[in-house]
């Protein structure tokens, strides 16, 4: 093949990738949202450097995991509750809509909590921060198109650029924090009740079940077919390397700085954030509180979308941001519900934001399991999927991290159920 033709053959797979962006990596990195920040934050601060060797195996089972959704929206051309319903029945689909509905919602009240915290760092109350940015993000999704949406999304995706910086500029151990990244530490470890707490909340906010939900119904709005599956995987690759990057500097960062410093309790994530002020330098303070308002509001408009789309496209109503308010009336008024109720609960005074915040990744990581059975049993029926179903290796890894969950969620109950 000639010079010429190669690089062809290069820029045509390029635009297809360009064409294709967004669903992927923009799922992904919704999960270094204000509940994901303040359980690295709290990862890195208790723990140190330990804690690291999870990054590996948990990227792998986020990769298997969202190539998976993306593949059932490419082939099938529908949401992954629709196809629940449609294979399962009515029944079983709604118990697990409301499940969802309930766990999804502390993750908005996460949102809006990062939301406040942060920019009360910058001396601006939570009792404006939080009202004016409910509307800003409603605003933007109900008068937005997907195009444009999608737009703002992938732009505040590359601002977590600022946890990388944040995390070099700390002054970690490298040598410490690669170590740590492949070498588990002793066993020991899984008789503390407090770690495994911390395992099952650093794997439900990086695989959380409400991601497999978003990712198929963006990849079917998106309009993304077989045809261009394999552009879109790249998508979904990218993105899973990319937003466990940040993870892991967020965790390192706390672990060079509050940890090394002997402070191990965290209120929230931004008190990380005021932690490194004296700890490292004022760039990495400014830094680490501009990402999380950018996490927080970028999250508080991608979860309650989720919601709303995996509630109606389970209960068969008329859904996203492509349709007008009119259009989709159940879809609109949920996903403003949301943003109005999350927000609200975060001016209630003495609200225990931290408690509230890192149990919604825990419930993740509990509640995951069982949307991976789900997946599972879908994607692996050939008349559904054709040539599409899993590999071997693919089943191998999915059904591992749905029994490994489970097994550390027994785990945690049997060692004492505490955080």
């Amino acid at each position: 093949m000639s010079h010429a033709r190669r690089l062809n053959l290069w820029r045509v797979r390029l635009l297809m990738f360009l064409a294709v962006i967004g669903p992927g990596f923009i799922t992904a990195n919704v999960d270094n949202d204000a509940g994901g920040i303040y359980t690295y934050s709290a990862a890195g601060a208790q723990f140190g450097y330990t804690l690291l060797w999870v990054m590996i195996p948990m990227t792998i089972a986020l990769v298997v995991v969202q190539e998976m959704s993306a593949r059932m929206g490419a082939v099938t051309g529908k949401g992954l509750s629709d196809l629940i319903r449609e294979e399962y029945g009515f029944r079983i689909t709604f118990f697990m809509m409301i499940g969802l509905i309930i766990t999804n919602f502390g993750n908005v009240v996460a949102e809006f909590a990062g939301i406040a915290s942060s920019l009360e760092l910058f001396h601006i109350s939570r009792y404006i921060s939080v009202p004016a940015s409910g509307l800003l993000v409603w605003f933007m999704v109900v008068k937005g198109s997907y195009k444009s949406v999608e737009k703002i999304f992938l732009a505040a995706s590359f601002f977590y650029f600022s946890y990388i910086i944040a995390g070099v500029l700390a002054g970690p151990s490298w040598k410490e924090a690669f170590i740590a990244t492949f070498k588990p530490p002793s066993h020991a470890g899984f008789n503390n009740s407090a770690y495994l707490y911390m395992v099952i909340g650093l794997v439900g906010t990086t695989i959380a079940p409400w991601m497999q939900f978003y990712l198929q119904s963006s990849i079917v709005e998106k309009g993304i077919t077989a045809r261009e599956y394999r552009a879109s995987r790249w998508d979904v690759i990218f993105g899973c390397f990319f937003t466990d990057i940040v993870a892991w500097f967020i965790v390192v960062a706390c672990a060079a700085t509050l940890y090394t410093h002997g402070v191990r309790e965290i209120r929230d994530a931004a008190d990380a954030a005021q932690a490194l002020r004296p700890l490292s330098n004022e760039f990495a303070y400014i830094l680490f509180a501009a990402g999380l308002f950018n996490a927080s509001i970028f999250a508080a408009s991608i979860l309650p979308i989720s919601t709303a789309y995996t509630v109606c496209e389970g209960l068969g109503f008329e859904s996203g941001v492509d349709k007008k308010f009119d259009e989709a009336k159940v879809f609109y008024w949920l996903y403003t519900l949301l943003i109005v109720a999350g927000g609200a609960v975060i001016l209630i005074p003495g609200i225990p934001l931290v408690k509230i915040s890192i149990l919604s990744q825990v419930v993740n990581g509990i509640v995951l399991p069982f949307v991976l059975i789900f997946m599972l049993l879908l994607i692996n029926k050939s008349d559904l999927m054709g040539k599409y179903v899993n590999g071997t290796w693919f089943n191998v890894i999915a059904w591992a991290t749905a029994i490994i969950m489970i097994g550390l969620t027994i785990a945690w109950f049997v060692t004492g159920g505490g955080s």
